[in-house]
């Protein structure tokens, strides 16, 4: 049974989230059609930030488990070039997405090229799994066993290879922004002494670790249908949304039950309130943790030191406020925070108005680091 299915299938939501981008947005949000864009041709240099003549490489890492990650490295057009180059930042995306997220809107709009523009030294993940990452040293696609992982393993070894790449290339510590997914990975990675060593301070955009009080309609279907079991029991274990099957699995969902409309904020969903370990059984449970639940990654671990900075908003019924401030009361440290009343989860990466909302502020605080260090 694969670790993927059983933890992410759940999450279908998220895909036709962003199939029907289009359709009922919000005020907020662009509803760029180009998330649905086709297999990639060349690479996320050459067939998206080149075009706009922004310098771009891709680089490649492996995980200790063999998986092979896209790295892009993003500076920017020589005459908007604001101020000479920062330290690096380390971009993670949502799930289902991949690297090309923080590139969906204008140049003026999107904060791959905003960070760029503004000097830094700008490092896109796409962790595996995903379009822009390169497959594994010795599995393929279509082996089972390519899926068998959850977040639990983007957290410590996909960030953590990236990490130690940025961190080796720039030799300095690595700031890193993330949305939805990227945070769940960063807080988990962040309570190990290892990873965060290289972290330099940290700009998290919806963040998730607890969700107890998830209120889209079509994640709670999902959820009390266990539809993670319905898949795995149909045999699939690689997550193709295109596929008939699951076309009409979404169709038995919406119809007649849910209002499908609410689409654009039914993001991800855990079915279990719990911030832990991945859930084998109890008795596998006992073999690999020597108890009968997994453990939880104790928030508390994260160094009071480390800078946050998190941005949340009213309307994210992914990311509930309640939940949020349960997560605010297992950190040692006080993040600066910025709230947005109008605000829904996917506003943050592509609202047309984020630039000034919310990316100005966490530039700001990025700079303010900066003058730390050097003083």
């Amino acid at each position: 049974m694969g670790k993927l299915a059983v933890a992410a299938i759940v999450t279908v939501a998220f895909f036709f989230t962003l199939s029907f981008s289009g359709v009922e947005s919000g005020s907020n949000f662009t509803g760029d059609s180009s998330i649905g864009r086709g297999p990639a041709v060349k690479g996320l240099c050459p067939d998206l930030i080149q075009r706009f003549d922004y310098p771009c490489s891709d680089h490649k890492v492996q995980t200790k488990d063999g998986y092979v990650l896209g790295l892009h490295r993003v500076s920017s057009v020589a005459g908007m070039l604001r101020e000479q180059r920062g330290p690096p930042v380390l971009l993670l995306h949502g799930l289902f997405m991949a690297g090309d997220a923080w590139f969906l809107g204008s140049m003026n709009q999107s904060l791959g090229y905003i960070l760029a523009d503004h000097g830094f030294d700008v490092w896109v993940g796409s962790v595996r799994g995903t379009r822009w990452s390169h497959g594994h040293v010795s599995l393929s696609e279509k082996d089972k066993e390519f899926w068998d992982w959850s977040w639990e393993e983007l957290a410590l070894y996909d960030l953590a290879a990236m990490l130690h790449y940025v961190n080796s290339v720039s030799n300095t510590e690595v700031f890193i922004v993330g949305h939805s997914q990227g945070t769940i990975i960063s807080l988990a990675a962040f309570t190990e002494p290892d990873i965060v060593k290289m972290v330099a301070g940290a700009a998290l955009l919806c963040p998730i670790t607890y969700l107890e009080h998830v209120s889209a309609p079509l994640v709670l279907r999902l959820v009390s249908m266990h539809l993670d079991q319905v898949v795995l029991a149909l045999g699939i274990h690689q997550l193709n949304f295109k596929s008939d099957i699951l076309a009409e699995i979404l169709d038995s969902v919406c119809d007649g039950h849910v209002d499908c409309k609410d689409l654009l904020t039914s993001i991800t969903v855990i079915r279990k309130g719990t911030f832990a370990r991945y859930d084998y059984g109890r008795s596998k449970n006992i073999r690999r943790y020597g108890q009968f639940k997994p453990p939880n990654f104790d928030l508390s671990r994260i160094p009071k030191s480390l800078p946050m900075w998190m941005g949340y908003g009213a309307n994210d019924d992914l990311a509930d406020l309640t939940d949020f401030q349960h997560t605010l009361r297992e950190l040692e440290s006080q993040p600066e925070l910025l709230y947005l009343e109008n605000y829904g989860h996917v506003d943050f990466l592509m609202g047309v108005t984020a630039n000034r909302d919310v990316y100005d502020n966490m530039i700001e605080f990025f700079r303010s680091l900066l003058g730390k260090s050097s003083s």
